[in-house]
């Protein structure tokens, strides 16, 4: 099956769903130089009203500044609020499609999944939030396994919330720590900030979901 993948960043996303039997075809509006498979710079809105269809099914991750906590709240609005738009978008294709985002913004998603890197044996907690149209009753609930301290991927070293900061006091913090947590050996430090750990979407494509819908 053929899997769109909108806002795509550097393809964390996107390794799982190969991973998980999809072939992808990544589309962001910056270049994307370590993006692992086909590559195609454009807006995502636009390709997708241009496109979608021709594709089996679509997974979206738009801009997350607006709903994430890092952001200062004094800087939020300046950011693009994409994920109403998207979905209608999305919803115009008549295709399958998963909208992926930061826990900021799960109460704009419909009925959304949350997954954490706990649940696949990562040393990463970073909780992400899929909405699944349609026939979301297909996947079970899974539990994070809060029992150690993460590895903290923020960015930069030191970064992150005093919380945060707390609970990895001790650990290692270097980019190759970062890639290791996360199950991800090509990145930047920059793009694992970003990223989603590739066993996230690799569950979800391995679902009995797909062949069903």
């Amino acid at each position: 099956m053929r899997l769109l993948d909108l806002f795509c960043g550097a393809g964390g996303a996107a390794m799982g769903y190969h991973r998980g039997g999809f072939e992808v075809v990544g589309v962001d509006i910056k270049p994307q130089p370590h993006y692992p498979f086909e590559f195609i710079q454009a807006d995502a809105l636009e390709f997708v009203s241009e496109h979608g269809a021709e594709f089996d099914v679509i997974h979206a991750s738009p801009p997350c500044q607006r709903y994430s906590h890092c952001t200062p709240a004094a800087y939020r609005e300046g950011h693009p609020d994409l994920i109403a738009a998207t979905r209608a978008l999305l919803e115009d294709t008549g295709k399958p499609f998963v909208i992926e985002n930061v826990a900021g913004a799960r109460y704009l998603l419909r009925e959304p999944l949350m997954l954490c890197g706990t649940m696949f044996g990562l040393r990463v907690w970073r909780h992400r939030y899929f909405e699944i149209w349609p026939r979301l009753e297909f996947f079970k609930r899974l539990q994070c396994q809060h029992t150690e301290p993460p590895v903290p991927v923020y960015g930069h070293t030191g970064a992150g919330t005093n919380r945060n900061r707390e609970r990895a006091r001790g650990r290692s913090n270097s980019v190759a720590d970062w890639r290791a947590a996360m199950d991800i050996d090509w990145m930047t430090a920059a793009e694992l900030a970003q990223a989603i750990p590739p066993a996230y979407t690799k569950w979800i494509a391995g679902a009995q979901y797909w062949e069903a819908t």
